[in-house]
């Protein structure tokens, strides 16, 4: 019996899988690019993102609630809604947006975003706009003047009832709102309700009283929900839903302007060789769901949106790494430095614990050991010991030759660049590294080029007042 890192993996997993396989020299692509390929010409650490698997992911949901809707005899529509705050970067939106997409803000600089690209003419002012969040004024000034300037099917979703108030104050005329019904925690949560919306039990005397008699002006169309813990087929998740379209049920027959019901984002993506999901399982429960109970109420079905962020994006982005020294520090535990740090670049892995789909680049062919990944910060937190499958990392024995082994963590263009801050000062000045992007030219040929080069001592220097 061989002992070769793609033994270990073809005898662990189904591989080779969608997107992830090894070609007869070894090297492995993803999404069939030649990460070698691109190893050799930019270098690492390398953050690389594929773009046209956003479109990939946007198409499977649109097709699998198409299917839905087919097998139950959907009255409604579906609206598929991109929820900026998983990845702000330009080329990431405006790939969505080709994809007849709508969108979900969070922040009043979100807004800002909404404008630049109707200057650019990647929107129209018909866009589908739902504007979460606890709105400071900064926020609900900016949402004001995109409903003052046409943007007709901008929707502010209420976090709380005193939101109203800035908007009936700077609207102009007629306008659409949502309303966050604020979830119930999971049992292990050290709260018991989540601080984003309003009590249930409190909305249906809220729109008598502060929005039915001004129907000209508020518009309610929409409730909204999103769970922490995601689209998942437990008790929790359904108990959760079925709240909302309960009330949903109760407003409906007291107010006929509402027409949505929008259940967040939270659909998982595969971060291990053994993930398994049954997406079109799920999509076709939550379809029935909302159907069945709309007609035991005799009310019409609403409309579903949904606002899919790491789903949309996170398995569009890689992360590479060379494995730069081994240092055997007692007789169980061995360390694969990295020419990086997992602090500064992955850090949900160092905040959440998060774990990311790992897996060598080069020397399947090699013997594995087990071994902890160790970034290169003074931290020592700055590790990363287990994937999501085994409390246990292996990767191929190092046994010198003349490249080094290179590590890849893949579906990881979700958050990562918003929250360990893109471009600023890292941990122990740890350089951001270099971003490509691999997508389609204008003649259709699919092309790579660096964004972003490596950050500089200099540019460092600079943020930190030392230059000027």
């Amino acid at each position: 019996m061989t002992n070769s890192y793609h033994d270990l993996v073809k005898q662990t997993f189904n591989f080779p899988q969608e997107g992830l396989n090894v070609n007869d020299e070894g090297y492995l692509h993803f999404n069939g690019l030649d990460l070698k390929a691109l190893i050799d010409k930019y270098g690492t650490p390398m953050k690389m993102t594929y773009l046209p698997k956003i479109g990939m992911q946007i198409r499977k949901a649109k097709t699998m609630f198409a299917n839905a809707f087919k097998k139950h005899k959907y009255e409604g529509k579906y609206h598929y809604c991109y929820c900026t705050k998983s990845s702000h970067f330009s080329f990431v939106v405006e790939e969505a947006l080709k994809h007849d997409i709508h969108l979900e803000t969070s922040y009043a600089y979100d807004i800002e975003i909404i404008k630049k690209l109707y200057e650019k003419k990647k929107i129209t002012k018909d866009i589908h706009i739902v504007c979460n969040g606890y709105k400071e004024k900064s926020y609900t000034r900016r949402i004001a003047n995109l409903l003052n300037s046409g943007f007709n099917n901008v929707i502010p979703v209420l976090d709380n009832k005193d939101e109203l108030k800035e908007y009936a104050k700077t609207v102009k005329g007629p306008f659409k709102l949502g309303i966050r019904v604020a979830a119930e925690e999971e049992p292990n949560f050290p709260f018991y309700t989540s601080r984003l919306g309003i009590r249930s039990k409190d909305i249906l005397e809220f729109y008598v009283d502060r929005i039915e008699g001004y129907e000209s002006k508020f518009q309610l169309k929409m409730l909204h929900i999103f769970l922490n813990k995601g689209i998942k087929d437990d008790i929790y998740y359904w108990s959760e839903l079925n709240k909302i379209i309960n009330l949903y049920c109760q407003l409906k027959k007291i107010c006929p302007e509402l027409d949505s019901i929008n259940i967040g984002g939270g659909f998982p993506i595969k971060h291990s060789l053994g993930f398994e999901y049954d997406y079109q399982f799920m999509i076709n429960e939550i379809v029935g769901n909302i159907k069945s109970a709309c007609k035991k109420a005799k009310v019409p079905m609403p409309n579903i949106f949904t606002e899919f962020g790491s789903y949309t994006v996170g398995e569009s982005m890689a992360h590479i790494y060379s494995v730069i020294g081994e240092k055997v520090q007692n007789d169980r535990e061995t360390w694969y430095m990295i020419d990086s740090s997992f602090i500064t670049t992955l850090p949900d892995t160092w905040g959440i614990g998060e774990k990311f789909l790992m897996l060598p680049v080069n020397k399947w062919d090699s013997d594995y050991q087990r071994v902890v990944l160790g970034g290169i910060t003074c931290d020592s937190h700055d590790y990363y010991d287990s994937e999501e499958h085994i409390n246990e990392v292996f990767l191929p024995k190092i046994n010198g030759g003349n490249e080094p082994l290179y590590v890849g963590f893949f579906h990881t263009g979700a958050y990562q660049d918003q929250i360990s801050g893109y471009g600023g000062i890292k941990h122990c000045l740890i350089p951001s590294p270099k971003h490509v992007i691999v997508g389609y030219d204008k003649n259709g040929k699919l092309t790579d080029w660096l964004y972003a080069k490596q950050q500089t001592a200099q540019s460092m220097l600079k943020i930190l007042g030392y230059m000027k």
